[in-house]
């Protein structure tokens, strides 16, 4: 090889060997995330929880707080608590950590109160942008009455793949903890609640309280309420997503969203026996742009029930059942004014329960209920199948009332299956001095699971048209519009 080629060959082996040197040396500075621990069992969970007095709050069950949390929110307006990365190293920054609740001193052994590890694990989730607050498959976790409250980075995941479970009734609950929930996350943005796991409510022990007027001694009416827990709420939050997970057993509403924006459920269980009182699968008020699709719904009272304050509520693919079927109200309670619009009920089955699509309001309230579609609904031995009450009251002392709730705008299209024979399918029974408007009924058909065809649907004040012919006749529908509906201003609804 003459000096040339040599020198050629020395050169190219020389470069060579440099670009690895750099190589190396590059990867010397390249560092994974860190892994958050905490050993500090005695640390509460971020709280902030506003009273029922503050403004624009007249819902007496705002999150109370719990004794045993610090006041403070985890993330505020301090400039040094920015929305930034924590640090602009890439090397430390704890954007889409995992927070393993194992990490942070939870046991799993579904007797061990593990409710502070979740509240450390959820005080440094919060702080990261995109995070995950992981409950690992194969362990159960038992913790007590808890707010997960914000504001958080954007992007937080709470991943049950394992079971998370409420304290075993009553007599297990800690008396400083608030009786009327359970979880609550407050104050989120951008918030998913997922996994493959399990969250049960262990709600037995609340069942056999009197949760409503019940029967008392010599024909005597008891009073209610209880305080039972309802099991997840989510409250002045927005762009909320909850999939995949089976929620089971809650003591009062399983899944209860209130003054919430940008709701998705979809492909959730949700179950309960069939006689557990007020256990509705689920139930929004005060919330808007809220679907609910692809989910299974069996429980002891309302499978899906619309409060209050709720416009553009889209629900699709849900099986309910056994169950009090979906349910608009009650409405006007303690002549309250409710207003409900726009909400749609698709592509659903309702089997083996007391109701199938209901809308429920007391006497004397105002305000309105408009533009209600209840479209392609098979239904499976229910009683009831379609229903309007504007008489609806849990004791014989309720009296009729010159004000209500105006009903208007509804359809009822594509409703076919079998009802049971205990009760008429249809019952419209609308106030005396503000009947229902435009009432429309479509492919309609309805017959008996078993015995004899009942036949007369049963109308009050109710003003609609047949599209089509209904099974069983429905001739009860008064034509065109009523001369009045009494006074406009009680009806109005921004």
């Amino acid at each position: 090889m003459d000096s040339r080629k040599w020198i050629l060959f020395i050169g190219i082996i020389a470069i060579f060997l440099l670009q690895n040197s750099s190589d190396v040396e590059g990867r010397h500075h390249i560092h994974s995330h860190k892994k958050h621990k905490s050993n500090n069992g005695n640390a509460g969970s971020p709280v902030y929880a506003p009273s029922p007095g503050d403004p624009g709050s007249d819902n007496p069950d705002y999150p109370p707080p719990i004794s045993s949390d610090p006041s403070n929110p985890p993330y505020s307006d301090d400039p040094g608590n920015s929305s930034s990365p924590v640090s602009p190293d890439p090397g430390n920054s704890t954007t889409g950590c995992t927070f393993n609740v194992m990490d942070f001193g939870a046991v799993g052994d579904g007797s061990t109160d593990d409710t502070a590890a979740f509240r450390d694990a959820w005080k440094e989730a919060c702080q990261a942008e995109s995070s995950v607050l992981l409950v690992p498959e194969n362990y159960v976790f038992l913790i007590t009455s808890t707010i997960f409250s914000g504001p958080c980075k954007p992007g937080l995941v709470f991943q049950v793949d394992g079971v998370l479970m409420a304290p075993d009734g009553p007599d297990c609950w800690p008396k400083g903890d608030s009786p009327q929930q359970w979880l609550v996350f407050y104050r989120l943005n951008d918030m998913t609640l997922t996994g493959t796991g399990t969250i049960e409510g262990n709600g037995e022990k609340w069942w056999s309280l009197p949760c409503k007027p019940h029967m008392g001694p010599h024909g005597s009416t008891l009073p209610g309420p209880c305080d039972s827990p309802a099991l997840i709420r989510f409250f002045m939050s927005s762009n909320l997503m909850v999939t995949n997970l089976r929620i089971q057993n809650s003591p009062k509403f399983h899944v209860k969203f209130d003054g919430c924006e940008g709701v998705i459920i979809d492909t959730v269980s949700i179950s309960s026996p069939k006689l557990s009182p007020n256990t509705d699968g689920i139930h929004v008020e005060n919330t808007k742009s809220v679907g609910i699709y692809n989910s299974v719904i069996a429980n002891g009272d309302d499978c899906i029930s619309i409060g209050p304050g709720c416009s553009n509520v889209d629900i699709e693919s849900v099986t309910c059942g056994p169950s009090h079927g979906i349910s608009i109200g009650s409405l006007g309670v303690h002549n309250s004014r409710a207003c409900v619009s726009n909400i749609t009920v698709r592509n659903a089955i309702i089997k083996d329960s007391d109701n199938g699509v209901r809308i429920k309001t007391w006497q004397g309230g105002a305000g309105s209920v408009t533009g209600i579609y209840f479209e392609d609904i098979q239904m499976d031995n229910v009683r009831n199948c379609i229903i309007i009450d504007q008489y609806y009251c849990l004791s014989k002392a309720c009296r009729n009332q010159t004000s209500a709730v105006y009903l208007s705008d509804v359809s009822f299209r594509n409703i076919k299956g079998t009802y049971d024979v205990r009760s008429p399918p249809i019952h419209f029974a609308c106030s005396d001095t503000v009947a229902c408007t435009n009432i429309t009924m479509s492919e309609v058909e309805l017959l008996p699971f078993e015995g004899i065809l009942v036949d007369d649907p049963f109308c009050w004040n109710a003003y609609g048209i047949q599209e089509t012919l209904t099974i069983p006749p429905i001739d009860c529908l008064l034509d065109g519009m009523p001369e009045t509906v009494g006074e406009s201003n009680l009806y109005a609804c921004n």
